[in-house]
């Protein structure tokens, strides 16, 4: 068998498996067996693939490595959500949150796709980190994968939705993203419903008509905030480069093509984004294509130069929408008290 440098034998699909093996002079099933391993059992060792022969075992682990995330922290909230502050190989830290709502069946994972961010949304303590570097697709799926294996000891249950909205804005991974859904969703993976799984970006609307293009099956979740350009583009820098209209036309045609689950998330700012005349201007872009809203409590961070809106501005801002037929939903922030709530990860944990 000819040695070949340590890389993460992850990054190999099936096909290179195959040839891998081949040229080793093992017959193919191998590769069958040892990607059944990495993606459906979720081995991190070579050790615990037990239907391979001792030194071909021995000659993977010369060879090749798992380069699987690790356990850091875990901090438990007073209202049952759970922070996981995972190690990554090369040191960098990321964090995952599951949220728990036992009384609705629900057991939800929110995970990271880039270590930091590189926008620099004013509201968000993650683009105060700026971008280490994106993850690889082993490392979405291993937020995953233990965060369900976390559910099921903790709760009893699996996890019931993905959403990818931790750290990191996905649509600026997109490959590994994709490769990373893949897995989590194929029988040959964890064999999860890609309509359980949201992708939330802040609107990157090339990458949009790319997903429609791509006809995924998953749900797609809008970091909104704003209903027009000149208060999106204080919050929001992205907005100067993908403007409501541009987004607005690269949804309409993501929907038209997929006839996916489009949310606009919208986080209520006091006396910035919270008056009905914004809510007006929000009702006018729910008008093109079916579209869910969902009020997120803002969650403050060190430094913005924001407050979190009153009751009675949030509940009057959905009744005039729901006057107008406009899904609503209000969200109540989970994990406060550990800053594991939207827009607080920043590995301070």
């Amino acid at each position: 068998m000819s040695e070949i440098a340590q890389i993460d034998i992850r990054i190999l699909t099936k096909e290179q498996l195959t040839e891998l093996f081949k040229d080793a002079g093992e017959p193919a099933f191998r590769a069958k067996q040892v990607h059944e391993w990495l993606w459906k059992k979720g081995a991190t060792s070579f050790d615990q693939m037990t239907n391979l022969s001792k030194p071909l075992r021995e000659w993977l682990t010369t060879n090749y490595k798992i380069a699987a995330i690790t356990n850091d922290v875990v901090q438990h909230s007073n209202d049952g959500t759970i922070k996981n502050r995972f190690r990554l190989h090369d040191g960098h830290l990321i964090e995952a949150v599951l949220i728990p709502v036992p009384a609705d069946q629900r057991f939800t994972v929110c995970v990271s796709s880039q270590v930091g961010c590189s926008l620099t949304c004013s509201f968000c303590a993650t683009g105060r980190m700026g971008r280490k570097r994106n993850l690889d697709p082993g490392e979405i799926y291993d937020q995953v994968r233990m965060v369900n294996e976390q559910a099921e000891s903790t709760f009893g249950r699996p996890l019931t939705n993905i959403v990818y909205m931790g750290m990191g804005e996905p649509l600026l991974s997109y490959k590994n993203v994709m490769k990373s859904i893949e897995y989590i969703t194929s029988p040959e993976g964890l064999n999860m419903s890609p309509r359980r799984i949201t992708v939330s970006t802040a609107g990157i609307a090339k990458m949009i008509r790319k997903l429609a293009d791509d006809e995924v099956k998953f749900n797609l979740a809008i970091s909104l905030h704003a209903a027009d350009d000149a208060k999106r583009n204080e919050i929001m820098p992205i907005n100067e480069t993908n403007n409501l209209e541009v987004l607005m036309d690269a949804l309409e045609y993501f929907y038209l093509k997929t006839k996916n689950k489009i949310t606009y998330e919208y986080i209520t700012f006091q006396l910035f984004n919270d008056s009905i005349e914004d809510a007006d201007k929000l009702i006018k872009l729910c008008k093109r294509f079916p579209v869910k809203v969902n009020i997120i409590e803002y969650n403050p961070i060190d430094g913005a130069p924001f407050l979190k809106s009153a009751e009675d501005r949030i509940d009057n801002f959905a009744l005039h929408l729901r006057k107008h037929k406009v899904g609503v939903t209000v969200r109540k922030s989970r994990g406060k008290d550990i800053d594991a709530a939207c827009g607080q990860l920043a590995n301070k944990g």
